[in-house]
């Protein structure tokens, strides 16, 4: 007597409840299917597409930054004194990766896995400065410049001033782009091929910040050189 082991009963039970024509379940499989997150066999069996295999990997290189970043990001922070984060890359936003809170951190509404956009956050700038050029105008034309404080960047043509600026002295400024007394810097962190994986930054009040904007630029290089070079990345 031959037993179905229970994975693959549950499978079955899942094809026959759910993988029905005209169900919910089916079209999304189906949506799936079609961009190559899943592909199914001549039995109508699903596995993981090279897409979300793909997607996997991303994720794996981000897990992977994290871990090799923490220690610098919290040195980064007990020498300065002041609010570190690192962010990635998403669409026309930078996501919130890690953040290294200092007892004199000011309040502001940046969390872990929270979004914000790129054309007014020294982060977000990072990325667009050392984007290839046909990539970043793309990105760059998709944006809607909406104004948070009087010192938002509103036009493209400000916005490519910027961008030309940080890219010959290596780090992007926001001042008090998105928050009214926040100052920041940022510098990306490239990875194996060339390519900024992340980028780095640091916040605090305006006034205090530029007392010590030497300070801060010096370290913020020096840390975000490292890690490239930690990711593989040759200088």
């Amino acid at each position: 007597m031959n037993i179905i082991p229970w994975e693959l009963r549950r499978m079955r039970r899942f094809r026959r409840d759910f993988l029905q024509p005209g169900s919910s379940t089916f079209e999304l499989v189906k949506t799936l299917s079609e961009n190559g997150y899943l592909w199914a066999d001549e039995n109508k069996r699903y596995m993981l597409g090279a897409r979300l295999i793909q997607l996997g990997a991303y994720a794996s290189s981000y897990l992977d930054l994290n871990k090799i970043a923490a220690q610098p990001l919290k040195d980064m922070m007990e020498a300065l004194q002041e609010t570190v984060f690192m962010a990635v890359l998403s669409g026309e936003e930078i996501v919130y990766v890690a953040k290294v809170d200092n007892y004199r951190s000011i309040s502001n509404n940046a969390r872990l896995g929270g979004r914000k956009p790129i054309y007014c956050t020294g982060l977000g700038k990072a990325f667009l400065t050392f984007l290839p050029e046909k990539e970043r105008e793309e990105l760059v034309s998709r944006l809607g410049f909406t104004p948070y404080t009087k010192n938002t960047i509103t036009t493209k043509e400000d916005l490519y001033k910027q961008l030309e600026t940080f890219r010959e002295q290596g780090y992007s400024i926001d001042n008090e782009e998105i928050e009214v007394g926040l100052w920041c810097a940022a510098a990306p962190v490239f990875g194996s091929n060339g390519r900024v994986e992340a980028a780095v930054s640091v916040a605090g009040p305006t006034v205090r910040m530029l007392e010590n904007k030497e300070k801060i630029v010096r370290t913020l290089l020096k840390v975000t050189r490292e890690l490239s070079e930690k990711m593989g990345y040759i200088l």
